[in-house]
Protein backbone atom coordinates (compact mmCIF):
# COMPACT_ATOMS: atom_id res chain seq x y z
CA UNK A 1 0.00 0.00 0.00
CA UNK A 2 2.76 2.67 0.77
CA UNK A 3 4.03 1.58 -2.20
CA UNK A 4 1.17 2.32 -4.52
CA UNK A 5 0.63 5.79 -2.24
CA UNK A 6 4.28 6.77 -2.94
CA UNK A 7 4.33 6.15 -6.88
CA UNK A 8 0.66 8.29 -7.28
CA UNK A 9 2.03 10.86 -5.32
CA UNK A 10 5.51 11.01 -7.48
CA UNK A 11 6.04 13.63 -9.56
CA UNK A 12 6.32 11.14 -12.16
CA UNK A 13 2.87 10.81 -11.80
CA UNK A 14 1.80 14.59 -11.32
CA UNK A 15 3.36 15.06 -14.62
CA UNK A 16 1.35 12.38 -16.50
CA UNK A 17 -1.50 13.55 -15.26
CA UNK A 18 -1.15 17.59 -16.09
CA UNK A 19 -0.40 16.40 -19.27
CA UNK A 20 -3.39 14.26 -19.73
CA UNK A 21 -5.23 17.28 -18.18
CA UNK A 22 -3.27 19.94 -20.62
CA UNK A 23 -4.06 17.48 -23.80
CA UNK A 24 -8.10 17.27 -22.94
CA UNK A 25 -7.93 21.39 -22.40
CA UNK A 26 -6.65 21.88 -26.05
CA UNK A 27 -8.63 19.41 -27.70
CA UNK A 28 -11.92 21.17 -26.36
CA UNK A 29 -10.34 24.09 -27.27
CA UNK A 30 -9.40 23.09 -30.60
CA UNK A 31 -12.56 22.32 -31.65
CA UNK A 32 -13.18 25.97 -31.86
CA UNK A 33 -10.92 25.99 -35.07
CA UNK A 34 -13.09 23.47 -37.05
CA UNK A 35 -16.55 24.21 -38.39
CA UNK A 36 -19.40 23.42 -36.95
CA UNK A 37 -20.73 19.98 -37.89
CA UNK A 38 -24.63 19.67 -38.07
CA UNK A 39 -26.76 16.03 -38.54
CA UNK A 40 -26.49 14.55 -41.91
CA UNK A 41 -30.47 13.86 -42.36
CA UNK A 42 -29.38 10.45 -44.53
CA UNK A 43 -28.11 9.01 -41.04
CA UNK A 44 -31.65 8.51 -40.32
CA UNK A 45 -32.14 6.26 -43.76
CA UNK A 46 -31.70 2.72 -42.61
CA UNK A 47 -31.40 -0.08 -45.35
CA UNK A 48 -33.58 -2.39 -43.08
CA UNK A 49 -36.95 -0.97 -43.39
CA UNK A 50 -39.35 -3.73 -42.57
CA UNK A 51 -41.90 -4.02 -40.27
CA UNK A 52 -42.55 -7.05 -38.73
CA UNK A 53 -45.07 -7.91 -36.13
CA UNK A 54 -46.20 -3.73 -35.94
CA UNK A 55 -42.94 -3.10 -34.75
CA UNK A 56 -41.26 -0.40 -37.75
CA UNK A 57 -37.49 -1.45 -38.19
CA UNK A 58 -38.07 -4.31 -36.16
CA UNK A 59 -34.50 -5.82 -36.17
CA UNK A 60 -32.96 -2.19 -35.39
CA UNK A 61 -35.33 -2.30 -32.73
CA UNK A 62 -35.42 -5.56 -30.92
CA UNK A 63 -31.20 -5.92 -31.29
CA UNK A 64 -31.06 -3.47 -28.26
CA UNK A 65 -32.58 -6.14 -26.10
CA UNK A 66 -28.83 -7.41 -25.73
CA UNK A 67 -27.19 -3.99 -24.38
CA UNK A 68 -30.72 -4.18 -22.21
CA UNK A 69 -29.39 -7.75 -20.67
CA UNK A 70 -25.61 -6.74 -20.17
CA UNK A 71 -26.95 -3.39 -18.78
CA UNK A 72 -29.24 -5.54 -15.68
CA UNK A 73 -26.23 -8.05 -15.07
CA UNK A 74 -24.02 -4.94 -14.88
CA UNK A 75 -25.95 -2.70 -12.60
CA UNK A 76 -27.12 -5.78 -10.22
CA UNK A 77 -23.58 -7.19 -10.05
CA UNK A 78 -22.08 -3.78 -9.08
CA UNK A 79 -24.45 -2.26 -7.24
CA UNK A 80 -22.29 -1.34 -4.54
CA UNK A 81 -19.71 0.45 -6.90
CA UNK A 82 -21.25 3.88 -8.14
CA UNK A 83 -18.77 4.46 -10.80
CA UNK A 84 -19.33 0.16 -12.16
CA UNK A 85 -22.94 0.52 -12.07
CA UNK A 86 -23.30 3.96 -13.71
CA UNK A 87 -21.19 2.70 -16.90
CA UNK A 88 -24.04 -0.53 -17.15
CA UNK A 89 -27.06 1.87 -16.05
CA UNK A 90 -25.58 3.82 -19.23
CA UNK A 91 -25.66 0.61 -20.91
CA UNK A 92 -28.80 -0.50 -20.02
CA UNK A 93 -30.38 2.55 -20.98
CA UNK A 94 -28.32 3.00 -24.47
CA UNK A 95 -30.97 0.15 -25.38
CA UNK A 96 -34.02 1.89 -24.45
CA UNK A 97 -32.50 4.99 -25.76
CA UNK A 98 -31.31 2.93 -29.10
CA UNK A 99 -34.75 1.23 -29.36
CA UNK A 100 -37.07 4.26 -29.07
CA UNK A 101 -34.95 6.05 -31.45
CA UNK A 102 -35.00 3.19 -34.21
CA UNK A 103 -38.86 2.99 -33.76
CA UNK A 104 -38.93 6.69 -35.37
CA UNK A 105 -35.54 7.82 -36.50
CA UNK A 106 -35.06 11.68 -36.35
CA UNK A 107 -33.35 14.17 -34.52
CA UNK A 108 -35.54 14.46 -31.91
CA UNK A 109 -35.23 10.75 -30.99
CA UNK A 110 -31.72 10.39 -31.69
CA UNK A 111 -30.73 12.70 -28.47
CA UNK A 112 -32.03 9.91 -26.56
CA UNK A 113 -30.23 7.28 -28.45
CA UNK A 114 -27.10 9.52 -27.81
CA UNK A 115 -27.55 10.49 -24.40
CA UNK A 116 -26.66 7.18 -22.48
CA UNK A 117 -23.54 6.15 -24.77
CA UNK A 118 -22.22 9.89 -24.21
CA UNK A 119 -22.72 8.93 -20.71
CA UNK A 120 -20.95 5.35 -21.24
CA UNK A 121 -18.31 6.75 -23.32
CA UNK A 122 -17.40 9.61 -20.34
CA UNK A 123 -17.64 6.93 -17.52
CA UNK A 124 -15.28 4.90 -19.47
CA UNK A 125 -12.57 7.06 -20.05
CA UNK A 126 -12.71 8.60 -16.01
CA UNK A 127 -12.47 4.70 -15.19
CA UNK A 128 -9.41 4.56 -17.31
CA UNK A 129 -7.82 7.91 -16.23
CA UNK A 130 -8.21 6.01 -12.47
CA UNK A 131 -6.68 2.77 -13.42
CA UNK A 132 -4.01 3.36 -15.18
CA UNK A 133 -2.74 7.08 -14.24
CA UNK A 134 -4.42 8.04 -10.59
CA UNK A 135 -7.30 6.48 -8.83
CA UNK A 136 -7.98 10.16 -7.46
CA UNK A 137 -7.88 12.27 -10.38
CA UNK A 138 -10.28 9.43 -11.93
CA UNK A 139 -12.73 10.04 -9.38
CA UNK A 140 -12.39 13.81 -9.39
CA UNK A 141 -13.32 14.01 -13.35
CA UNK A 142 -15.95 11.47 -13.20
CA UNK A 143 -18.51 14.26 -13.05
CA UNK A 144 -17.31 16.93 -14.98
CA UNK A 145 -16.63 14.32 -17.91
CA UNK A 146 -20.31 13.04 -17.52
CA UNK A 147 -21.67 16.92 -17.61
CA UNK A 148 -19.30 17.53 -21.04
CA UNK A 149 -21.14 14.60 -22.49
CA UNK A 150 -24.61 15.07 -21.48
CA UNK A 151 -23.86 19.32 -22.05
CA UNK A 152 -22.11 18.31 -25.88
CA UNK A 153 -25.94 16.57 -27.20
CA UNK A 154 -27.78 19.54 -25.05
CA UNK A 155 -25.71 21.87 -27.64
CA UNK A 156 -26.50 20.11 -30.56
CA UNK A 157 -30.28 20.35 -29.86
CA UNK A 158 -29.70 24.07 -28.92
CA UNK A 159 -27.74 24.98 -32.01
CA UNK A 160 -27.35 22.33 -34.29
CA UNK A 161 -23.73 21.75 -34.07
CA UNK A 162 -22.29 18.06 -33.16
CA UNK A 163 -18.48 19.27 -32.77
CA UNK A 164 -18.65 18.96 -28.88
CA UNK A 165 -20.39 15.43 -29.28
CA UNK A 166 -17.73 14.28 -31.80
CA UNK A 167 -14.97 14.99 -29.36
CA UNK A 168 -17.08 12.90 -26.58
CA UNK A 169 -17.12 10.24 -28.88
CA UNK A 170 -13.76 9.69 -30.70
CA UNK A 171 -11.47 11.64 -27.86
CA UNK A 172 -11.69 8.00 -25.75
CA UNK A 173 -10.88 6.21 -29.21
CA UNK A 174 -7.25 8.40 -29.00
CA UNK A 175 -6.80 8.72 -25.66
CA UNK A 176 -7.52 4.75 -24.56
CA UNK A 177 -5.44 3.04 -26.42
CA UNK A 178 -2.59 5.33 -25.14
CA UNK A 179 -2.97 5.20 -21.58
CA UNK A 180 -3.52 1.46 -21.81
CA UNK A 181 -0.08 0.71 -23.93
CA UNK A 182 2.22 3.28 -22.33
CA UNK A 183 1.02 2.70 -18.19
CA UNK A 184 0.47 -0.46 -16.55
CA UNK A 185 -2.57 -1.62 -15.53
CA UNK A 186 -4.04 -1.89 -11.79
CA UNK A 187 -6.17 -4.74 -12.37
CA UNK A 188 -5.33 -7.90 -13.99
CA UNK A 189 -7.69 -9.14 -17.52
CA UNK A 190 -7.00 -5.98 -19.32
CA UNK A 191 -7.17 -8.77 -22.70
CA UNK A 192 -11.20 -7.77 -22.09
CA UNK A 193 -10.74 -4.21 -23.03
CA UNK A 194 -8.71 -5.19 -25.96
CA UNK A 195 -11.51 -7.43 -27.13
CA UNK A 196 -14.10 -4.86 -26.12
CA UNK A 197 -12.04 -2.17 -28.35
CA UNK A 198 -11.78 -4.87 -31.58
CA UNK A 199 -15.45 -5.43 -31.01
CA UNK A 200 -16.04 -1.81 -31.12
CA UNK A 201 -14.22 -1.33 -34.17
CA UNK A 202 -15.81 -4.27 -35.60
CA UNK A 203 -19.35 -2.36 -34.92
CA UNK A 204 -18.48 1.06 -36.83
CA UNK A 205 -16.89 -1.58 -39.84
CA UNK A 206 -21.21 -2.75 -39.57
CA UNK A 207 -22.51 0.42 -39.57
CA UNK A 208 -20.61 2.03 -41.81
CA UNK A 209 -21.55 -0.59 -44.82
CA UNK A 210 -25.38 -0.72 -43.50
CA UNK A 211 -26.76 -1.00 -47.13
CA UNK A 212 -23.97 -3.06 -48.43
CA UNK A 213 -24.62 -6.09 -46.01
CA UNK A 214 -28.36 -5.62 -45.87
CA UNK A 215 -27.78 -6.15 -49.61
CA UNK A 216 -26.82 -9.30 -48.89
CA UNK A 217 -29.71 -11.53 -49.05
CA UNK A 218 -31.65 -8.61 -46.71
CA UNK A 219 -31.62 -11.00 -43.41
CA UNK A 220 -29.77 -8.43 -41.39
CA UNK A 221 -28.54 -5.29 -42.06
CA UNK A 222 -24.93 -3.66 -40.94
CA UNK A 223 -26.66 -1.49 -38.28
CA UNK A 224 -28.32 -4.11 -37.20
CA UNK A 225 -25.27 -6.27 -36.30
CA UNK A 226 -23.54 -2.95 -35.01
CA UNK A 227 -25.49 -3.46 -32.14
CA UNK A 228 -24.71 -7.17 -31.57
CA UNK A 229 -20.93 -6.11 -32.62
CA UNK A 230 -21.43 -3.12 -29.45
CA UNK A 231 -23.30 -5.07 -26.99
CA UNK A 232 -20.77 -7.53 -27.42
CA UNK A 233 -18.11 -5.18 -26.39
CA UNK A 234 -20.10 -4.36 -23.74
CA UNK A 235 -20.32 -7.91 -22.06
CA UNK A 236 -16.72 -8.20 -22.81
CA UNK A 237 -15.95 -5.00 -20.37
CA UNK A 238 -18.47 -6.67 -17.83
CA UNK A 239 -16.41 -9.63 -18.24
CA UNK A 240 -13.51 -7.87 -17.57
CA UNK A 241 -14.86 -6.37 -14.19
CA UNK A 242 -16.33 -9.92 -13.13
CA UNK A 243 -12.61 -11.60 -13.85
CA UNK A 244 -10.40 -8.51 -12.82
CA UNK A 245 -8.00 -8.89 -9.37
CA UNK A 246 -5.65 -6.28 -7.85
CA UNK A 247 -2.27 -6.67 -8.76
CA UNK A 248 -0.29 -6.26 -6.61
CA UNK A 249 2.75 -3.98 -6.21
CA UNK A 250 6.03 -5.09 -4.66
CA UNK A 251 7.16 -3.16 -1.28
CA UNK A 252 10.43 -1.27 -2.19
Amino acid sequence: CQANRMMLESPENTRRVLTFLALMAASLIGLLLLPPIHQDQNYHDFADQRTILGVPHFWNVVSNVLFVAVGVVGVAQFRRDAAIALLFLAILMTGFGSAYYHLDPNDQTLFWDRLPMAIAFMTILAMAVGERLDAKTGAILLWPLIAIGVFSLLLWRWTGDLRPYGWVQFFPCLVLPVLFLRFPPKYSCTSYWLIAAALYVLAKLFEFNDGAIYSVGSILSGHTLKHVAAAAACFAILRHFQKRQPIRVASV
